[in-house]
Formats: C-alpha cells, sequence, structure tokens
C-alpha cells in the first residue's frame, strides 16, 4: 500500500526532507539501498522500480534492488532474494557506448530520461521489457530515469521508476516535469547518503587495515605474537556473542549495541599493540640463557674445557706413575677421571635441562646450580673464575618460564604501552573505551595484575571478555618458543582454577564452557591432537 499522496508542492517538499533525514541515519548498506528505491516510489507514486549501481570499474550497472507492487514483486535490498539479471554493461565488445538501453543512455549522458510510452518509443531497445510484460501480464508505459551522483560530481548509481499512478484513480499516467524535478532532488539526497555511508565504511575499512599492520609488523618481528594478535580478537567476539544470549547472572544485562560489540571488537585487535616496541630477544626467550642466541652453547664449551683439564691432569699423572712404575696409582687415576667426567656430564645435563623453562623449579634444584656454578675454570683470558657468571645463575634459576624479573617487567610494559599509544588517538564517542578495553586485558579480579592492579570493581565485562580470551589463546597455544600447545582438558582445567582463585569472570567462563565456545575455537584453530575428551564435570570452578 502507497501511503497518502499529495501534489501539493510544499507537503511534497516536506516528504522529501523526511526522506532525506531518513536516509541520512540508516547506515545498513541494503537497507539505505532499499530505502533509497521506496522513498522514489513514494514520493512519486509509481508502480515499481529498480535501483542500479555503478560498479566500481565504471563498466556496468549492477541490480541492487527490484519492487513491483502489482506483481508483489520484492528482490534485492534487505529481501534476500537475489535479482537473477546479470549487470548491464555501458560499452559493448568493441568499446562502444551502450546507449539503446534507458539506463546506461542516462548514465553516460548523465541525464533524466522521461518516456511516456515504452511501446511507443523508438529511440532505445524495450525488448527486454516487452519479455517481461508477455511473461508477467504487466503493462509497462512510463519510465522515468535519474542517475544519482556524488559529491565529486561523479554518477554512483541510477534509479528507474516504472509507470507512474495516479493518486485517485490509480490508473498509469505519465510522470510530470514536477515530477521529474522532485526526483532529480531525491536523486541528489539519495547520492549523498549513499557516499557518505561508503566513506565512513571505507573509513572503517582503513582503520582496521592499519590496525592489520601493525599485527603483521608484530607478526614479522615475532612469529610467536602474530597469530595471536590475529586469535584473540576471533576469540573475544565468539565469547561476546555468547555471554549476550545468557540469562544467568551478570550476564542476563549484557545485551550490547552493534556499536559497543564493534568498540569491543577494535579492542581486541589492539590488546597487544605495544609489543610493538619490545625487545625480540624477550618476547623469542625460548630458553633461560637466551638472549640473541643461546648460551647454553658456551656452557657446554666450559664444560668441554674442565673435561679436557681433567684428561690432561690424568695423563700427568699416568706419565708419573709409569715412570716410578706404580701400576696401582694408574688404576686409581683412571678411576678418578671416569668419576670427574661423569659428575662434569651429570652437571652439564642437569643444566641443559634447566635452561627449559618450566612451570615450576624449586629450591633443590636452584641449589644445584649454584654448586655447579661454584666450579673453577680458566677462562680465555688465561684466569681463573667461577664457572657461571651472576647473570647465568640468576637466569638458570628462574622459577618459572624463561623471563628473568627484568624481562617480565619489559614483557608487562607493553601493557602499559599499549594504553598510552592508545590514549593518544583521537577516539570518536563510539570508540571512547578502546584503551581502557585493551590496557587492561592482564588485569585479575582480585587485584594482582598488571598494569595497574584494578580491583574487581574497575573491570569492565568487556574487559574481562578480553582476558579470558587472551588467556584461552595463549594456553593453547602451539607457536609459542617456551612451550607447546596445551591439550584442552588441561586448558580448562587451569582456567577453572584461576576462577577459584578469583583471578577471571566466573559467569563468563559458566558461558565459555556450556555455550561450547571453547570448542568451537578448538575446531577452527587448534591441532588435532590438542582437542582430546573433556568431562565438563571435573572441571573447577564450572557451574552448569
Amino acid at each position: 500500500m502507497h501511503p497518502s499522496h499529495s501534489n501539493d508542492p510544499l507537503q511534497r517538499l516536506e516528504q522529501l526532507n523526511r526522506i532525506g533525514i531518513a536516509l541520512s541515519k540508516e547506515r545498513d548498506t541494503s537497507k539505505l539501498l532499499e530505502t533509497i528505491l521506496i522513498a522514489a516510489k513514494t514520493l512519486l507514486y509509481a508502480d515499481g522500480g529498480t535501483l542500479y549501481r555503478l560498479e566500481e570499474n565504471d563498466q556496468q550497472l549492477r541490480f541492487e534492488v527490484l519492487y513491483n507492487d502489482s506483481l508483489q514483486l520484492h528482490m534485492g535490498g534487505t529481501t534476500g532474494t537475489l535479482i537473477p539479471f546479470p549487470p548491464i554493461p555501458l560499452y559493448d565488445a568493441t568499446g562502444q557506448p551502450n546507449a539503446s538501453m534507458v539506463v546506461t543512455y542516462a548514465v553516460l549522458n548523465d541525464t533524466t530520461v522521461v518516456i511516456d510510452d515504452a511501446y511507443a518509443e523508438q529511440n532505445f531497445d524495450f525488448s527486454g521489457t516487452h519479455r517481461f510484460d508477455q511473461q508477467t501480464g504487466y503493462r509497462s508505459r512510463s519510465f522515468l530515469t535519474v542517475p544519482m551522483k556524488n559529491h565529486e560530481d561523479h554518477i554512483i548509481g541510477v534509479f528507474q521508476l516504472i509507470n507512474a499512478l495516479d493518486p485517485g484513480t490509480r490508473q498509469v499516467r505519465t510522470f510530470s516535469a514536477a515530477d521529474r524535478q522532485l526526483a532529480e532532488s531525491l536523486a541528489s539526497q539519495a547520492a549523498i547518503a549513499l557516499t557518505n555511508h561508503q566513506l565512513i565504511q571505507q573509513l572503517k575499512n582503513l582503520f582496521e587495515a592499519l590496525i592489520a599492520l601493525i599485527n603483521t609488523a608484530i607478526d614479522h618481528k615475532s612469529p610467536y605474537t602474530g597469530a595471536h594478535c590475529q586469535r584473540v580478537p576471533i576469540l573475544t567476539m565468539m565469547i561476546a556473542e555468547a555471554a549476550q544470549r545468557s540469562e544467568l547472572g551478570l550476564l542476563k544485562d549484557f545485551r550490547p549495541a552493534p556499536e559497543e560489540l564493534y568498540e569491543l571488537k577494535i579492542a581486541g585487535l589492539l590488546h597487544d599493540c605495544g609489543k610493538i616496541t619490545t625487545p625480540v630477544h624477550v618476547v623469542d626467550k625460548a630458553t633461560k640463557l637466551e638472549t640473541i642466541f643461546d648460551r647454553i652453547h658456551l656452557v657446554d664449551t666450559r664444560f668441554e674445557v674442565l673435561k679436557r683439564d681433567a684428561e690432561i691432569e690424568f695423563l700427568k699423572e699416568k706419565l708419573a706413575a709409569v715412570a716410578c712404575g706404580d701400576s696401582a696409582a694408574i688404576s686409581t687415576a683412571e678411576q678418578q677421571l671416569a668419576q670427574c667426567l661423569a659428575e662434569l656430564e651429570a652437571d652439564r645435563e642437569f643444566v641443559r635441562r634447566n635452561n627449559t623453562g618450566g612451570e615450576f623449579m624449586d629450591a633443590a634444584a636452584q641449589k644445584q646450580i649454584r654448586r655447579i656454578a661454584a666450579r673453577r675454570w680458566v677462562g680465555i683470558d688465561g684466569q681463573e673464575c667461577d664457572f657461571l657468571s651472576e647473570d647465568e645463575i640468576r637466569n638458570l634459576c628462574i622459577s618459572r618460564g624463561t623471563l628473568n624479573p627484568d624481562e617480565r617487567t619489559i614483557i608487562e610494559e607493553h601493557v602499559a604501552l599499549t594504553m598510552r599509544m592508545l590514549d593518544n588517538l583521537p577516539w570518536p564517542a563510539t570508540l571512547r573505551n578502546v584503551p581502557e578495553y585493551a590496557g587492561c586485558h592482564h588485569e585479575r579480579l582480585d587485584g594482582r595484575g598488571y598494569h595497574r592492579g584494578l580491583s574487581e570493581a574497575a573491570l569492565p565485562l568487556p574487559t574481562r571478555i578480553i582476558c579470558l580470551a587472551d588467556v584461552f589463546e595463549a594456553l593453547t597455544a602451539r607457536d609459542r618458543p617456551y612451550k607447546p600447545g596445551k591439550m584442552l582438558s588441561e586448558v580448562l582445567t587451569i582456567l577453572g582454577r584461576m576462577v577459584q582463585d578469583h583471578q577471571i569472570d566466573a559467569d563468563l567462563f559458566n558461558v565459555f564452557v556450556r555455550e561450547g565456545v571453547w570448542m568451537d575455537y578448538a575446531r577452527q584453530y587448534l591441532l588435532p591432537d590438542q582437542i582430546d575428551a573433556v568431562d565438563l564435570n571435573q572441571i573447577p570452578g564450572y557451574s552448569p
């Protein structure tokens, strides 16, 4: 049904203004294109119409929306029904303008075309229209075709209205000069609205491409963080979508608008951008002694020197014993050498084993490192010195992982740097929380996170979502230098214990497990051998 129609110029102008306001508010492209065509049909009281967009190469017109009220034919736009017609080329195979069709003529000549009766028209090819009428029983008569030009005076599309109707009798009439003027005004408004929408989308695409550029830089700088930068935002949105469906706990009030979800997505994409300044040797530190290279090889060399010195000392003793004819002394020296070499080999193996980071290194192992460090050896300068330097002792005694306190501080600094970097950007109102969300992803509910040590009350739900995504991805990641990717059952157990220790949000963890987000993510991003059997009833901290 058409709304009330009036030929009063003032009322039609008011209607045109209302349409312009409605177009400027629309953010969905398909809906905007549909609204433009419906507005044109409504304003000019037309029975049908088609909207085309000029493709980026300016070579053809693509069908976007098609409406015909008499035939109840609605295609394209938001209808979900695809338009089965191929694009219309502006030029033929030889490069000549395709001026035989009304829509292409209007675009090629940048002019509005008014046709009073398609069956009496001799200047344009209406054979397709005639076939359509024969198939449907329709009678196409009057046409109004108007190009849409943007602010750069470039044609971006065209709409064509079919069969103007008399408001009272609903009989088909011709389009008047006033109709043409009104249609051209609408086309201008529509082009501005569509162009603005395209510019906004292009800016969003550019913005996200720049973020991807930063993450790519981090990826090339260290292959151990690039996948993390890509996957955390994916997992963040998976958790957010599950959370907004939940009716339990604090999540029952979590109903973010599309703009808020986009803000969370951007925060997830940028959560580790501060790592762009983190030294590579810290990010990639696979072993405790690694800096630019793994210094374990230097320690190996020292062990070889001690073994060589032991063998030289043995040979001296053996020569002396031979000279004295003391066979018993030779046997004793051989036993002492064997014992010395065995001890050196055992100590070397112990150092090599503890050079690999682990979950925990006890005091006894640290004491053993210090005992080995107290051995004496002659260095390259010919001076006797301790077997291990203080720096080597400090690194080999790291109780968890591979980072010493100074290196851990450097790593943790990336969060503060992320927030400082993002705080300096001129965020629009819809993205003003990005720095806060991104810069707090290592905070904990118990207040013992970093870098600000925020308490539970200071951590909004979007931040908690990124926290959960960050930990889960880090535990399952198979591209870290210091550990293989963990099995799913182990990861969920670790997360459950973190819930019990009040480190991550219980409601989020429950929906994460209950909705199977962990499995959906695992099927896409984990190795098959990481996906083991999981008994949800055995996960600590989980409440179904």
